[in-house]
């Protein structure tokens, strides 16, 4: 079998120190930081240390026997996401847990930073989780991802693609972040992948922000790829040995759904163009997870105040007393799929076939 090399040939993006210090030292602009110099130079010199020893997992241990490889050294952070998510499957097959559902609230936007109100998003979740917590025997997970614009230190770092060099490559959890000696830290992932894996249905409401979903939507579904074939084994390819991965792709891989099953609802509402396509292009990555539409009315895609002035969105939304029963029978329809497959009268045709190809 001969494995590729992997390509080369990118300009290198590493900073000399002048450089380095500056963009480091460029966070510390308030006035409160004008009597900390000397304490600055000398936590500038320490970061420039770690960024040129290129430590990106200062803290480790041996992986141990249920790895592959019991003695490879294994980030302390990707072992802790490692057991948190273990602890959410547990949650999620345990049949005396009550049934869970995660709300997602995809825009950006919110009174707590510069656009200085709430998202007609939010309020559109907040109408299916009245729905939802109408019964007792549902527990509701809300995830907002406004707060990575208004919350200080939330971040979801952008995909470094791994797997499109192999999908070996591609740990469950994520291990690229977080990386510290490029500061890339505070990374929201490690927190959101217990939520995806503990829920039993999810709901994502999500504007369309230039014929697509927001850009916080966009990050978490990147960054969502490694639960779909991501390999739950860093150990197996030495951490990031890019020719090691292609060898054991190439001996075949199993292409592991760490999401399979999970019922699903979207609803996308726009106000000029792209409602459609954004909902079809969510819709159809849940799909491809393996995930399991909840029903024809869980998907809605619609325009609130159409050609109308941004000024008066939420005073159309007020008026469209059908966009918001749509809402309510998105969450009720995704609420009954939920109750249903618990009870084992759900029947997904075709659902227990083998896939000619996983790609």
């Amino acid at each position: 079998m001969r494995v590729p090399e992997p390509r080369k040939g990118t300009p290198s993006p590493r900073l000399g120190e002048a450089e380095f210090r500056a963009r480091f030292l460029g966070q510390f602009k308030d006035d409160a930081f004008h009597g900390l110099k000397a304490e600055l130079d000398s936590i500038a010199s320490a970061a420039w240390d770690a960024y040129s020893d290129q430590r990106k997992s200062p803290q480790t241990r041996k992986a141990g026997p249920e790895f592959h490889d019991p003695e490879y050294d294994l980030a302390v952070d990707w072992i802790d996401a490692r057991e948190r998510i273990r602890a959410a499957e547990r949650r999620h097959e345990d049949p005396a847990q009550k049934r869970r559902i995660l709300l997602i609230s995809g825009s950006s936007r919110s009174e707590h930073t510069c656009p200085g109100e709430a998202s007609k998003s939010f309020r559109l979740m907040e109408i299916a989780r009245g729905v939802l917590q109408a019964r007792g025997d549902i527990e509701v997970e809300i995830l907002d991802l406004a707060r990575l614009a208004s919350e200080y230190g939330r971040n979801i770092h952008p995909c470094k693609a791994c797997f499109s060099t192999s999908p070996a490559l591609c740990h469950w959890p994520c291990s690229c972040y977080p990386n510290y000696s490029l500061g890339q830290t505070q990374d929201w992932m490690n927190d959101i992948y217990p939520m995806w894996v503990a829920a039993h249905g999810v709901m994502i409401v999500t504007p369309v922000n230039w014929y697509q979903v927001s850009s916080p939507v966009k990050l978490m579904m990147d960054r969502l790829v490694c639960a779909d074939g991501g390999n739950p084994d860093p150990t197996l390819t030495q951490g990031k040995d890019a020719r090691l991965a292609k060898e054991i792709e190439l001996r075949g891989w199993d292409y592991p759904r760490h999401l399979q099953g999970r019922l699903f609802s979207v609803v996308v509402h726009g106000d000029v163009e792209g409602a459609e396509n954004v909902r079809r292009s969510l819709s159809d990555w849940l799909r491809f997870m393996q995930m399991v539409p909840a029903g024809p009315l869980a998907e809605i895609d619609r325009y609130i105040g159409y050609w109308k002035p941004y000024a008066t969105s939420h005073e159309e939304l007020d008026a469209d007393a059908a966009m918001q029963e749509e809402v309510r029978n998105a969450a009720r329809t995704l609420l009954e799929a939920v109750i249903a497959q618990k009870e084992g009268s759900m029947v997904a045709a075709g659902s227990g076939l083998p896939q000619p190809r996983e790609k």
